[in-house]
């Protein structure tokens, strides 16, 4: 059968400062969708969080950019934000809505969105990442190294299924334009795309030999919809396993070295990302550093059977562990480059209206 999985976040407030969702937001949010569940709008759904983003995982039968679908994520989010998150007063309620009406699709309003329809095999075991204090960049190192990877995905030398290789999507963000580049013969292509994570982002990944979904990413940037900077936008993604696509273990090794990504405080700075449980993934020092956490679901006729709280487990304690040492060192280098971002993404922030303030004060040198 064909099924939708649709992952849809929103920050909507967080308990002091933007750190964390609280269980009445979590709560609220899941009578609605048990509400779409029961008119049978959906088939199933898991509400979730990361750091101070709300996160909404549903299966459905309406396809992808279904009107339906955003919608019901939509008037989630305002019923959440109008009768928990603006009640309490929490801090930033409502921020990641930009809009004051709905217009047919939730990707351009500010929520990140990661989906796609495919059909369901006989065993489809899945593993949903929602990170927080980042962007949608964050997904480029781990996903490549999960599909084109061999030192990581060791797939990729022993199980001929995964001989052939994969097609990468890679969308500019900046002209919102898409490229197909397939792995082994164009990974050079891909990494002089995606190693520049804040234009070039992983939209979406196909097994070459029979064009099966195996990946899909949100890649909207707050920045670019809003023209400001009104928070980070915290990404989400959904990664297939098994016949034919990488193991489960191989789909989430990646995350145990916390590389580089952008985001943390203000959405300034560089930090690592750290892999974290639901129950850990508060983002506090430095509101980070910047955290990730994988629900592992097996679908069975279109329904959730799950989740398994995947870093929930001792064996990613090291690259916490590392994520912290990594978060001190860069600490220490207070606001200097490369520990603050470079001068193209804090276009975005705060700083611009330091600069505007001063640009009249600049004068030629002699």
């Amino acid at each position: 059968m064909k099924v939708t999985l649709s992952v849809i976040k929103a920050d909507i407030g967080s308990l002091a400062g933007h750190h964390t969702v609280i269980p009445e937001q979590i709560e609220e949010a899941s009578k609605q969708l048990q509400n779409a569940k029961t008119s049978d709008l959906i088939n199933d759904f898991h509400v979730t969080h990361v750091g101070d983003d709300l996160e909404l995982i549903m299966t459905h039968k309406m396809g992808i950019d279904s009107k339906e679908i955003h919608k019901l994520a939509w008037d989630t989010f305002i019923h959440v934000t109008e009768n928990v998150s603006k009640k309490l007063n929490l801090y930033g309620a409502g921020q990641d809505l930009l809009s004051d009406a709905f217009s047919g699709n939730i990707k351009a309003m500010g929520p990140g969105v990661a989906e796609a329809e495919f059909e369901e095999r006989e065993s489809e075991p899945i593993v949903v990442f929602m990170a927080d204090k980042t962007e949608p960049g964050a997904w480029n190192n781990p996903l490549f190294r999960m599909f084109a990877d061999p030192f990581s995905t060791a797939g990729l030398v022993i199980d001929e299924s995964l001989h052939d290789g994969f097609v990468f999507r890679v969308m500019d963000v900046e002209q919102n334009k898409i490229v197909d580049l397939k792995t082994p013969e164009e990974s050079y292509d891909v990494l002089a795309l995606i190693g520049n994570t804040g234009r070039y982002v992983i939209h979406s990944i196909y097994s070459k030999k029979n064009n099966v979904l195996a990946a899909a990413a949100s890649t909207s940037r707050l920045a670019l919809i809003a023209g400001k900077y009104v928070g980070k936008d915290d990404p989400v993604c959904f990664v297939r396993a098994q016949h034919g696509l990488p193991a489960v273990g191989e789909i989430i090794d990646p995350f145990a070295f916390p590389h580089l990504v952008a985001g943390w405080m203000r959405g300034s700075h560089n930090g690592p990302l750290m892999p974290v449980s639901v129950k850990d993934a508060k983002c506090t020092r430095f509101d980070g550093p910047p955290r990730v956490v994988a629900l592992g679901f097996q679908l069975s006729g279109g329904m959730l059977v799950g989740p398994s709280d995947m870093f929930d487990d001792p064996a990613f304690d090291l690259a916490r562990s590392k994520s912290n040492e990594i978060a001190d060192y860069l600490r220490r280098q207070g606001p200097f480059m490369p520990a603050r971002l470079a001068s193209e993404e804090m276009e975005y922030t705060t700083l611009k209206t330091v600069l505007d303030k001063l640009k009249n004060r600049f004068e030629e040198s002699s």
